[in-house]
């Protein structure tokens, strides 16, 4: 697949634009003329910036109000024409893209409109150009690709040719089988766009909300597939109109677009059988979380391995070489690293402790780590001694780690190879019946969302639930979750939009998005929570007020209620059964540890958020107030 994106989609001036989609590894570009008219050089300065990053020039847009014109209007249509080829030879691009007409001035018939593009085909082709003809959504008498294709077939002039763009055809709900019979040789470009699916004007939606494929709700890969099913072997380009793409990292959503053109080409590839995209092994199947390492240092490890034991961890190895300790419980594995070497050092000196590294366990690491690597993932590694395991390893959500072990091969067998089993202690003879990790939640940055579920849905073999509001008393956070069928993978999703807000202060209290709690599955809620409260745990203090409401909405029997209150357990139920949520105070800036009894629930207690967030924010240390502050 040759790959390309529009200017537009990208934040920044047009010289930083260019830089970052060479950078992403893009193949071509579309320049964008509002980018090129606030640019101070002149078209060839932007075509050799262009061609010394190894870009080419894939596409001059848009030229706008073209085609049937009145008489009275068309001969201008043709000189504003004849300017915008001048443009693009001094440029060095071959195409030019024309939207459907939408001014009040122009008259409707196929025939005109036909007799227009084979005129200016003809035009084009004295300088060796090509016209591209797509149809708008919102055009005044096209808006169809299948209209657009009439009138570029009945133009019947080698130079012209259609353009197709997935949200055009997607958002009107076009039947997509009608691109299959299109000849591959009248489609010059293909531009690409998903975006949320939401009920609103066509014409606002879509210039401030579309997304990357794969980051939306539209069927962009069945659209591709049926390009691809042509023959057609041109570009696939990027044309996105986002405004939290224009005001976020340039870098980063170049990055995000090549990302979702390889993954996307990698669908097609697989469902169409044909030769598009790059060669990858499929999306990695997580079988379950291997383990969650915290970096922390020697004074404030103490306080966490407290914690842990209060949950009914047990000190089970410690690590030959590095000052690194494994916690179990269950199916559970928490590593505490108060290394002062390596990437572990690093992210305690940037972060503070911190769950900075989790290992994913997949039924291939090494085809899961070449599938990441092959989606633009950026690796990690570290030195090992010669006696201990590496572990392939991908840098992850806030600069953190994944890890990806398998059970095949000594990976899966860390614990004995790289770490010396101890004793059990007395204190430890009872667990509090945690079995494995239900859910990990990181926290995010809003704008950096799309990013990793992107990141994730593309790499392993997982969806992604609808977004959902968790309301703060000091604003609103934004979650979604990415799991795997079976369960064995989930991860909430939740972006923060100010620092006021729990998720808010937690990103900047530790410089960055992050792991800010995990959830771990229990059979008995009750039993563990008797349990812990022998361990010494201290739970989350909810509301007494919670409990009246909860007992009403749900109709529950009043035993069930004060047992309910008496632990601090919320409740919550959908229509396949019942979630039982225990929380830990907060740790550090406002981590925390939350217990989970689902009984066919299939959720993650978003009606409980508000009250969660409300108890542990009486918790958090005041802004102004120094951390050692006693």
């Amino acid at each position: 697949m040759k790959t390309s994106i529009a200017t537009v989609t990208l934040s920044g001036e047009l010289p930083e634009k260019l830089e970052a989609i060479a950078q992403a590894g893009f193949d071509g570009v579309e320049i964008f003329e509002n980018d090129f008219l606030a640019f101070d050089g002149s078209p060839a300065d932007v075509g050799k910036m262009a061609r010394d990053l190894g870009l080419e020039i894939t596409l001059f847009q848009p030229f706008r109000d073209f085609e049937g014109m009145p008489d009275a209007l068309r001969s201008r249509t043709f000189d504003r024409a004849e300017r915008k080829f001048d443009v693009m030879q001094e440029l060095g691009t071959g195409m030019v893209l024309v939207c459907s007409n939408v001014s009040q001035a122009a008259l409707g018939g196929i025939d005109r409109a036909a007799a227009d593009f084979h005129e200016l085909g003809e035009r084009a082709a004295k300088r060796g150009l090509k016209v591209g003809y797509e149809a708008l959504a919102w055009g005044r008498y096209v808006n169809d690709h299948r209209d657009a294709w009439e009138i570029v077939r009945r133009a019947d002039h080698p130079n012209v040719g259609l353009i197709l763009d997935s949200f055009h055809s997607l958002s009107r709900k076009i039947d997509i089988n009608s691109i299959r019979s299109i000849p591959k040789e009248k489609i010059f470009i293909v531009q690409l766009a998903d975006a949320p699916m939401i009920d609103m004007d066509l014409l606002y939606w879509s210039r401030h909300f579309r997304n990357m494929p794969g980051e939306g709700d539209l069927p962009v890969t069945a659209f591709a597939e049926a390009v691809a099913s042509t023959g057609y072997d041109g570009y696939f380009s990027l044309e996105i109109f986002n405004d939290q793409f224009r005001g976020g990292s340039t870098r980063a959503i170049a990055a995000d677009g090549h990302r979702s053109l390889i993954y996307l080409a990698d669908q097609v590839r697989r469902s169409v059988k044909t030769p598009i995209g790059v060669p990858m092994p499929e999306r990695a199947t997580v079988k379950g979380v291997g383990f969650v390492e915290f970096a922390t240092d020697e004074d404030e490890a103490g306080e966490l391995i407290a914690l842990l034991h209060t949950l009914g961890f047990r000190k089970a190895a410690v690590h030959r070489s590095k000052k690194v300790t494994l916690f179990e419980q269950g199916n559970i594995r928490i590593l505490v690293n108060v290394d002062t070497a390596g990437f572990a050092g690093a992210a305690y000196a940037v972060h503070g402790t911190s769950a900075y590294a989790l290992a994913l366990v997949v039924d291939d690491a090494g085809e899961a780590y070449a599938r990441a690597l092959a989606l633009d993932a950026e690796p990690f590694r570290q030195p090992v001694a010669d006696d201990e395991l590496e572990f392939p390893a991908i840098r992850a959500v806030g600069g953190g780690l994944i890890y990806l072990i398998d059970d095949k091969s000594p990976l899966g067998r860390f614990s004995e190879i790289d770490f010396e089993a101890v004793s059990a202690t007395r204190s430890d003879a009872a667990d509090a019946g945690l079995l494995h990790i239900d859910h990990i939640a990181q926290t995010v940055a809003y704008e950096e969302m799309l990013t990793w579920l992107l990141f994730y849905t593309s790499i392993f073999k997982t969806g992604k639930t609808p977004m959902v509001d968790i309301i703060d008393p000091s604003g609103v956070v934004r979650s979604q979750v990415i799991e795997n069928e079976p369960g064995t993978l989930r991860i909430t999703m939740n972006g923060a939009e100010n620092r006021r807000t729990l998720a808010g202060h937690f990103i900047a209290e530790q410089f960055g998005s992050g792991i800010q709690h995990l959830a771990f599955s229990t059979d008995d809620i009750f039993a563990t929570a008797r349990q812990l409260r022998k361990r010494g745990f201290k739970p989350l203090h909810i509301s007494p007020n919670y409990y009246d409401d909860v007992e009403a909405r749900f109709g529950l029997q009043p035993d069930l209620t004060e047992r309910l209150k008496a632990e601090n357990i919320l409740y919550d139920r959908d229509e396949h059964g019942e979630y039982l949520q225990l929380y830990s105070g907060t740790y550090g800036e406002g981590f925390f540890f939350e217990i989970v009894e689902r009984r066919g629930y299939r959720g993650y207690g978003a009606a409980n958020a508000i009250f969660r967030i409300a108890a542990l924010k009486k918790l958090m240390r005041p802004e102004g107030i120094p951390k050692d502050a006693g």
